[in-house]
């Protein structure tokens, strides 16, 4: 006997009932515990030199940060207890016009400890409302009419009071833990900021001074041709950001979005890159934050690395 039209739908409305039991559940998750739930990733890297002593890095990007985010301040503030050597920051700090003051309360604690950075677009400009759907159909585009934010003051806190070298499509030398690291970096590509043309100079440059111990490549969007132009160059880690680590994953699946051309797989986490015949660590960070504008994580908690770098067989 064919079921009645009465079954029918209360069979559809029990279905439909469950899937927005789901739906509602997961927002729930993502928008109000997921992105309070902050987390060190840790990882150990054979790099350095046959003999040498290990050298702690802490990889932090992505902060998005607003002056009332106080959670994130705090716990930002305590991993100056994991007493790392090397600090590399892979930009998109701000996330409001008064950002600043929500990074000082967070990066003072880590004041006095070698550091390196490069900017993401939202180190220059706010973020604006949009159609968060948007990021599932590719790389965001370039809003011109996006608030202005003081850079400047930015890198002034950053090199001036904490100490950090701006790589931003430059290089520089800092010792660390006792070694000399070489980095290099470049502006935000996502945004054609990157001068990859102009970093060969440069670092042939560094390399007539002395010799590093370790030599690093530093990106706030990890697309490919910056990538492999710090592979032929001699980077011997590469750190990356901005992907947020696709920011809403799928259990057993992954991201489904990284906004740049880097493969879904490496879209968060340590991986390797290999180009030229080299091969090298890549770190990509899932990130601190997101825009005020789009409050949510889904099986991608906000995070920062802590990259034990040792000596290599």
């Amino acid at each position: 006997m064919p079921p009645s039209a009465s079954g029918v739908s209360r069979t559809a409305l029990t279905a439909l009932g469950a899937v927005g039991a789901v739906g509602a559940a997961a927002a729930i998750w993502g928008i109000g515990i997921e992105r309070y739930l902050f987390t060190v990733r840790f990882h150990e890297v054979p790099v350095l030199p046959a003999g040498s002593a290990p050298l702690r890095v802490l990889h932090l990007s992505d902060a998005h940060m607003a002056p009332w985010q106080r959670r994130k301040q705090r716990w930002i503030a305590a991993l100056a207890e994991l007493q790392p050597d090397l600090v590399v920051n892979t930009g998109d700090n701000l996330g409001h016009a008064e950002g600043l003051r929500g990074l000082r309360a967070a990066f003072d604690p880590l004041r006095g400890i070698p550091g390196v950075f490069v900017h993401g677009s939202n180190d220059h400009t706010a973020p604006s409302p949009r159609n968060p759907l948007k990021y599932f159909m590719g790389p965001s585009s370039v809003k011109h009419t996006a608030e202005p934010l003081d850079a400047d003051a930015l890198d002034g806190y950053l090199s001036d009071e904490l100490g950090w070298l701006d790589l931003n499509n430059a290089v520089g030398s800092l010792d660390a833990g006792g070694r000399r690291i070489d980095a290099f970096g470049v502006s935000d590509a996502h945004r054609d900021w990157d001068r990859l043309e102009v970093l060969p100079d440069l670092v042939e440059g560094l390399r007539h001074d002395r010799e590093a111990d370790l030599t690093i490549g530093v990106t706030h969007a990890p697309y490919r041709r910056v990538l492999d132009e710090f592979t032929d160059l001699g980077a011997e880690a590469i750190f990356g950001g901005h992907t947020h680590g696709g920011q809403v994953r799928v259990p057993g699946f992954g991201a489904l979005v990284a906004n740049c051309d880097i493969p879904l797989r490496q879209a968060r986490g340590l991986s390797t890159w290999t180009r030229g015949g080299r091969t090298v660590p890549l770190n990509v960070s899932a990130g601190l934050g997101h825009s005020i504008y789009a409050p949510v994580r889904f099986a991608c908690r906000p995070e920062v690395s802590l990259l034990t770098f040792t000596a290599r067989a």
